[in-house]
């Protein structure tokens, strides 16, 4: 799964999923948009961060949860 935003690296928060560039991990991101912040009020909260970022974040979240739980066939 390749997102060009979203960089995992281990010298950074353990290796979570962060915005590149940054230490804002994926996980802050979904976490302000659960409590009804818009794309732009995060970007704003975050000044390193743009709209596009924290769609990224988004759009690697909803990847994940895509795979999540997929049960091989015996």
């Amino acid at each position: 799964m390749a997102h060009e935003r979203i960089t995992r690296d281990p010298a950074v928060l353990l290796g979570k999923p962060c915005i590149v560039g940054t230490r804002i991990s994926v996980e802050v991101i979904m976490r302000r948009l659960s409590t009804g912040l818009s794309a732009d009020q995060i970007a704003a909260e975050f000044p390193e961060l743009t709209r596009d970022d924290v769609l990224a974040a988004t759009a690697y979240a909803a990847e994940l949860v895509r795979h999540d739980g997929l049960v091989a066939a015996k």
